[in-house]
């Protein structure tokens, strides 16, 4: 039997280590739930960060600090915050949550740190403070709430200001020619407006106008009693001698104007297919620009203004603004409340760079005229043999389509350089006899001459010179089905070459069958080509080499791809085209000034037969002459109208007024 004093140490040890066993036990529950209210904390505090950046905080757990209102409130109270800084929102991070010692049951706090950060200039980033207090159940995430305040949004935000975002524009670059000169530059031009309020017949008004100035009258009518009380209406914007022609004829009771600058071509024809325009950017241009143009900024909307809006428009300055009780709404007639606002992070605007293209001024207005004389639709397109620059890109009507550059037609008889260049690498002589009769029969299609009529068994140089196509249609046993894309490639037809802008280049299939080949020959059936791509093709023939053309000069594009296999010697072709103008279907050119014109007319038959049941026709004329226009070699040409009955006498006129203009501002 053990004595009394260890009985008694030893019920004292085991007494204090059931002591010991309850306070370690104790302790250990304690931190468990201080855990689990950490854990529920920062639950809490990341909830309010997702609802953030999912912009929708009335889902947030959440409430206005001091009480007064729940998430809904700090919802709109964040709305009015960030509503002058429209899309723009902060990118939210949550730094750590803490909770300070000692703080336990219904009474515990937290406070979260989070950083925000702003992409705007430079970038601002801040750590602020979002209070979080447990309101039910600490060791539930449900149980915790933020406290919001303007502080939360930035640490330089009192109660009741708003953020504001400022922007500077850069200064727009410029799209320049050949020289460096500027194509599009501030021109002056008149806002035209209506003043509902002056105006004593709106019916007679607004016929008055449309007829005047080309509007559209129903619209008109409509803004005009629709516009609010003390509102102008705009009816159109004129460049100034625009204006003046009509003036004396639109003065009249509630017409009011406005003078001002737009950035303009020196024409509204002038390239505006290429150039394209600029205004205010539409909402498709705001979408598509991710976040680099904003709504009622200037942009380019159409052509390289738009293709290089980037490049021209620069980067607009910006700035990060508070504004002390923007948040607050203002009572009519009450001041607002006082204080400027203050920058918090800005940056300078980077002005834009300048696009220069290959045109020439003087050679691009002499196009568009000629082109405008012949009064259709169409397309003129002026290629500098020296450097294979295209000088001078022209549409017609200027308001729609490019289709000097994007064009894609049947080339007609133009395309028979081509043909020629194929039949000769097969053993073609220019003397060889070739008859040409009124019509030609291959698998059942018949086949004609544009003219109509015949010329009998004469050398195949007259075959060319008077477009003869069943001369031409006879000769196809001596090609095959890739012959005429091998003669074409060369010459740049459907090469991949680029210009900086969208170009056709053209499209020579292989062939299928015989009447497949039949009609390629005269360029027909499935052959398409571009005025500029025919064009090229004529200044290739003219150089006697290919070289790559181009459009952009700065910034360069990728240089472009040579076309497959060398050139082959291009001067009986050359003396084939002289003989179109001397003896053949282009004698509008044989008394053009300067040195002597070489060329080809063409007429393709394209759409729908009409009541007569005859296809309608597109007419064309490609040439070459030395020493017409800026350079040494002079200028390779393609026209294009749209609807014209014969190349030789439709579409080479026009070249012949645009050679005679370029002769003319050479010797003056």
């Amino acid at each position: 039997m053990p004595s009394p004093s260890r009985r008694t140490v030893a019920v004292a040890v085991s007494a204090l280590l059931v002591v010991g066993l309850g306070v370690g036990g104790a302790v250990a529950l304690a931190g468990r739930a201080d855990r689990e209210r950490d854990d529920a904390a920062r639950a809490a505090a990341e909830a309010v960060v997702a609802a953030w950046t999912a912009d929708d905080l009335s889902a947030a757990p959440v409430r206005p600090a001091g009480g007064g209102g729940g998430a809904d409130e700090v919802a709109a109270a964040y709305a009015a915050t960030v509503e002058g800084v429209g899309d723009l929102r902060p990118e939210v991070t949550l730094v750590d949550v803490v909770r300070p010692e000692g703080s336990e049951g219904t009474g515990a706090t937290a406070t979260a740190t989070l950083r925000l950060s702003w992409a705007v200039g430079p970038g601002r980033t801040t750590e602020t403070e979002l209070p979080l207090t447990a309101t039910g159940d600490d060791r539930e995430t449900s149980g915790w709430t933020a406290e919001w305040s303007a502080g939360v949004v930035d640490p330089a935000l009192a109660e009741g200001d708003a953020l504001g975002l400022d922007r500077t524009p850069a200064v727009r670059g410029d799209v320049v020619d050949r020289k460096g000169e500027p194509l599009v530059e501030e021109r002056p031009v008149v806002d035209v407006q209506v003043n509902p309020a002056l105006v004593e017949d709106v019916d007679a008004l607004v016929a008055r106008l449309s007829a005047e100035l080309g509007v559209d009258g129903a619209s008109l009518a409509e803004r005009i009693a629709a516009a609010p009380e003390g509102q102008a209406v705009e009816v159109i914007t004129l460049r100034q001698a625009a204006w003046e022609e009509v003036r004396d004829r639109v003065r009249l009771p509630g017409v009011q104007t406005l003078a001002g600058t737009r950035p303009l071509a020196p024409t509204a024809a002038f390239a505006r297919g290429l150039l394209g325009t600029v205004g205010e950017a539409t909402a498709e241009v705001v979408e598509q620009s991710e976040g680099r143009v904003a709504a009622g900024d200037v942009a380019g909307l159409s052509g390289v203004q738009r293709q290089y809006d980037e490049r021209l428009a620069g980067t607009a300055g910006t700035a990060l603004v508070r504004v002390p009780g923007g948040a607050l709404p203002v009572e009519e007639g009450a001041d607002a409340p006082a204080g400027e606002p203050s920058v918090l992070v800005e940056s300078a605007p980077v002005d834009g760079q300048d696009v220069q293209l290959s045109l020439d001024v003087d050679v691009q207005l002499a196009a568009d005229a000629a082109l405008a004389a012949a009064g259709a639709s169409g397309a003129l397109v002026v290629v500098d043999v020296e450097s294979g620059d295209l000088l001078a890109v022209s549409s017609a009507p200027s308001t729609g389509a490019d289709l000097a550059l994007t064009g894609q037609y049947a080339p007609g008889s133009t395309f028979k350089v081509v043909t020629t260049q194929a039949l000769l690498a097969a053993g073609l002589s220019p003397d060889e006899t070739v008859d040409c009769p009124a019509t030609a029969t291959v698998d059942g299609r018949s086949y004609g001459n544009a003219e109509g009529g015949e010329l009998g068994a004469v050398p195949f140089s007259l075959d060319f010179a008077r477009s003869c196509n069943t001369a031409f249609v006879s000769l196809r046993d001596r090609l095959g089905p890739t012959s005429l894309a091998e003669a074409a490639a060369p010459l740049g037809l459907g090469g991949d070459w680029e210009v900086g802008v969208p170009l056709f280049t053209g499209d020579v299939p292989t062939t299928e069958g015989e009447t497949d080949l039949a009609s390629s020959m005269i360029g027909q059936g499935r052959v398409l080509a571009s005025p500029a791509a025919m064009a090229v093709a004529t200044s290739t023939v003219a150089r006697g080499s290919w070289l790559a053309p181009r459009v952009v000069l700065d910034p360069a594009p990728a240089e472009a791809a040579a076309p497959p296999g060398p050139v082959a010697d291009l001067a009986v072709v050359r003396d084939l085209m002289r003989l179109v103008v001397t003896d053949g279907t282009a004698s509008a050119l044989a008394d053009v000034p300067g040195e002597p014109v070489v060329a080809k007319t063409g007429t393709a038959e394209t759409g729908e037969p009409g009541p007569d049941g005859t296809l309608p026709t597109n007419a064309w004329t490609v040439a070459a002459q030395p020493g017409a226009g800026p350079g040494a070699d002079g200028v390779a040409v393609a026209a294009l109208v749209e609807g014209g009955r014969a190349g030789g006498a439709v579409a080479a006129p026009v070249v012949a007024d645009l050679l005679t203009q370029l002769s003319g501002a050479e010797q003056g």
